[in-house]
């Protein structure tokens, strides 16, 4: 399905970065940053920009080839990786920054995911993670219409309980990115500092 959805010229999400991403950005220290179901780039490319080393994970190479034409367009270095993130392997206390934007997972897949990547931050290491809440099933306006794919803010803090979480918030906001994401959407935000 993803390799179909970014099979097509246009970028099915936009190039233009996350807006929780930009608003947060700064909070991560510089160095390595993980981008997990990075898709075609646009996240990856920003951080790239602010001088972040940036490796890029997705299961689609349809996503990830249109990920490096945006870095060569915007003349910035990512690199990327196709994997699927039940199999990727999440190095520890390597990461100054995991980045997860919308990456939809089933809620086993999650709990393991959110585990590897607590585990994988530095000291002062932090997570940002931006993900639809079950109420966005109220709105047609993107993301997964499982319910299983969606997460809660109480479920999210109980598995990154490791990390002082500076911000936890579930909050309807318009989101607007690409023809996939676009109108008001519930979601969850998340910035958390390892120890």
């Amino acid at each position: 399905m993803w390799d179909e959805r970014y099979g097509k010229a246009e970028y099915a999400y936009g190039t233009t970065p996350n807006d929780f991403l930009v608003s947060v950005a700064s909070k991560i220290p510089q160095g390595r940053v993980l981008c997990l179901g990075e898709g075609e780039g646009r996240n990856a490319v920003y951080l790239a920009s602010l001088g972040y080393e940036v490796i890029a994970v997705d299961q689609s190479r349809a996503g990830l080839a249109k990920a490096e034409q945006l870095a060569a367009h915007r003349q910035v270095q990512i690199q990327t990786i196709t994997a699927n993130l039940a199999d990727f392997i999440i190095e520890p206390k390597s990461w100054q920054g995991v980045v997860s934007i919308f990456c939809h997972l089933p809620s086993a897949l999650w709990r393991q995911v959110h585990k590897s990547a607590v585990a994988g931050l530095t000291q002062g290491g932090v997570f940002v993670l931006e993900a639809y809440a079950p109420r966005q099933l109220q709105f047609l306006t993107g993301g997964p219409r499982d319910l299983d794919m969606l997460v809660s803010l109480d479920t999210v803090r109980a598995e990154l309980a490791e990390l002082d979480l500076e911000i936890a918030q579930e909050i309807e906001r318009d989101v607007t990115e690409g023809i996939y994401h676009t109108g008001i959407a519930a979601t969850v935000q998340v910035v958390g500092k390892a120890h």
